[in-house]
């Protein structure tokens, strides 16, 4: 009996462990998705309403979800403050769940917001296409990591099982 109670734990860690990795997939392609609609509409205010960009800033806040909404929070709140606004912003980005070349990305644009509206639009743009790429790869990978996922994690917790028994 606690042998089945202990391989039942095992197999259960398994899958747990699996569906963890699984929402942490997720939640990176939640950021990519909302960080992409986010800067579209960084780049629309900036070059057609010419909108400040703490008030920018603060208004994504609102609009995002999870690591993104933090993102821009932190953003607005420097901007607002008087902070170094290229040094929060490349603080932050390297805390947002995504991959180094789009932290990378994410972190130079601050610097191409302190230029002109050129500058700061063909950054923006920059930044757009990385992370459309990054998503576009990610969710072409995605159904192949997902099988190599659950057959490393389910095999992990039969062999453990059978070494229990």
């Amino acid at each position: 009996m606690l042998k089945l109670v202990g391989s039942l734990c095992v197999a259960s860690g398994g899958a747990l462990a699996w569906y963890v990795q699984r929402a942490e997939r997720r939640r990176e392609q939640d950021t990519l998705s909302d960080l992409q609609r986010a800067f579209r509409r960084m780049g629309e205010e900036v070059r057609m309403a010419r909108t400040p960009l703490p008030a920018v800033l603060t208004s994504l806040a609102g609009d995002c979800g999870g690591p993104a909404a933090a993102f821009f929070q932190a953003a607005s709140q420097a901007a607002a403050g008087g902070e170094d606004l290229p040094r929060i912003w490349r603080e932050r980005a390297n805390l947002l769940p995504l991959s180094e070349r789009d932290k990378s990305a994410v972190s130079v644009l601050a610097q191409d917001l302190q230029g002109d509206e050129e500058k700061a639009c063909k950054g923006i743009s920059h930044v757009i296409n990385t992370l459309a790429d990054s998503a576009g790869e990610a969710e072409r990978k995605r159904p192949e990591e997902e099988k190599r996922a659950a057959a490393l994690w389910f095999s992990a917790a039969a062999l453990l099982v059978i070494l229990l028994i």
